[in-house]
């Protein structure tokens, strides 16, 4: 028990954030951001045309900036803020603010797109922004808990220019833009989907945060005003919670469908003299998946053993549509896309061997480092230390049982004849030259002299002629 409560008493005091809190200074500063006038109206300009360039030239990094300068953030979170405390005038005014905000960045990305002369074969940024999955709901979810929390406490750091980034809603909003200008429903209706789940997640992240903070709500001049209001707000928080969770539910979904396609693709690519080049999953309550083949034409049988396979994997029949592309039957082949499909399914495969090989390249560098240059020691060696007729050398490690000690070094055996009469500089010669704090020279032959014998604890050279004790 003592050890329990050990446990949650360190638990708590690293965890408590209580001493941090400025529950005024947040809701005077939360209040503030909401406004988009002035100088907040030329940076979200700004930000809008620096993330649609980022966007149109598939720079990650340009994004990246134009999200971190981006002021869509405080009227998001002074909603959030406002159905935690009540505060209908808030409310009134983030939404305001919101829409106003929502209304120019539309307007500005699709002027920018409309006028750019730049076109993308494959906007690979512009389309990530069109289907929103079950981790953008996290994201945007944890991210309005860091930004409300970031935003409550005394002495704030770079949380909230973390929190712009990662819930990323600027760049819905270009894309949006960009369906706008090109007429393209796709970008237009997927890239607001994402954008209004991103809001409502962070308006709700919000909310819990103020609740579990546990703000003051506002004053309210009668019992009516207070009923009425806080009434309005629990229907303002059901239209928002209940289709937010419809939608998240929706995508887990269609993400498990997912994941059992890929399975089932990844099981049955090649299927006698056909090939599985790309899928499509189409979102809905009841996902369903597009299978593209190329190759030989599938008769009944050979389907049927395909949606059997396809049975296996958790993927039923009916929410299977097999379109092939035959070889054989006159129809047009679409090469490119079994060309994508061929770089996407080995890229992770060569990135991983090259990995390898660059791994194996550095051990093999490591090793030609650590190799002796034999010869050219060898002749300096025989310049130096005439009495030494042979030795070899090479890493070790010496062990000594009795201490339970281990100490690597380079182990030198020499055979020395009467001319040789330094050991100890030889020694210290060869921790010189082969760059080596320990080396361990073993001496044997018939030396005209007599060789001292080393210290029991020193071990660095031993004459041959009589054991060494350790």
């Amino acid at each position: 028990m003592g050890i329990w409560k050990n446990i949650k008493g360190w638990f708590r005091s690293t965890t408590d954030f209580s001493v941090e809190l400025d529950r005024e200074g947040a809701a005077s500063r939360i209040r503030n951001n909401i406004w988009f006038r002035g100088a907040n109206v030329w940076i979200l300009a700004f930000s809008i045309v620096i993330a649609s360039v980022g966007l149109n030239v598939n720079s990650t990094a340009v994004i990246i900036g134009a999200m971190l300068i981006s002021p869509l953030m405080g009227p998001i979170i002074g909603m959030g803020f406002s159905m935690g405390t009540f505060d209908g005038q808030l409310m009134k005014d983030a939404l305001r603010n919101l829409l106003i905000m929502f209304l120019v960045s539309l307007a500005a990305s699709a002027a920018y797109f409309f006028i750019s002369p730049l076109s993308l074969v494959d906007p690979t940024e512009l389309e990530a922004r069109t289907s929103p999955t079950i981790y953008d709901v996290l994201i945007a979810l944890f991210g309005g808990l860091a930004g409300m929390l970031e935003n409550s406490r005394s002495e704030r750091g770079t949380v909230l220019s973390g929190v712009a980034i990662a819930t990323a809603l600027m760049p819905p909003l270009c894309t949006a833009g960009y369906g706008l200008a090109h007429a393209n429903a796709h970008f237009f209706f997927g890239a607001l989907f994402l954008f209004l789940i991103n809001t409502v997640f962070i308006i709700m992240a919000t909310y819990v945060m103020t609740k579990f903070l546990r703000f003051e709500p506002v004053a309210f001049i009668d019992v009516k005003a207070r009923k009425r209001t806080r009434n309005i707000m629990t229907v303002v928080m059901l239209l928002i919670l209940v289709p937010s969770t419809i939608s998240a539910v929706q995508m887990v979904r269609v993400n498990q469908f997912e994941q059992k396609v890929q399975q089932f693709v990844k099981e049955n690519r090649i299927y006698g003299g056909r090939y599985m080049y790309d899928y499509k999953v189409n979102s809905g309550w009841t996902p369903t998946a597009d299978i593209y083949l190329t190759g030989d034409p599938l008769n009944e049988n050979e389907k049927d053993i395909l949606f059997r396979a396809a049975w296996a994997c958790g993927v039923e029949k009916e929410r299977l549509t097999l379109h092939e592309q035959n070889f054989g039957a006159g129809k047009a082949v679409d090469y490119e896309a079994v060309t994508r499909d061929f770089f996407q399914r080995y890229e992770q495969e060569l990135a991983a061997k090259d990995a390898r090989i660059e791994s194996l390249e550095g051990e093999l560098s490591q090793y030609e480092r650590a190799e002796f240059d034999y010869l050219k020691i060898a002749r300096e060696v025989q310049g130096q230390f005439p009495g030494v007729r042979e030795f070899t050398l090479g890493r070790g490690a010496r062990v000594i049982p009795a201490r339970d000690s281990l100490e690597k070094n380079v182990v030198v055996t020499a055979f020395v004849d009467a001319a040789f009469k330094d050991p100890q500089g030889f020694l210290q010669w060869l921790k010189i030259r082969l760059d080596a704090e320990n080396v361990t020279l073993y001496l044997t032959g018939e030396p005209a002299v007599e060789l001292p014998q080393a210290a029991p604890d020193n071990g660095e050279w031993f004459d041959g002629s009589e054991e060494a004790e350790e």
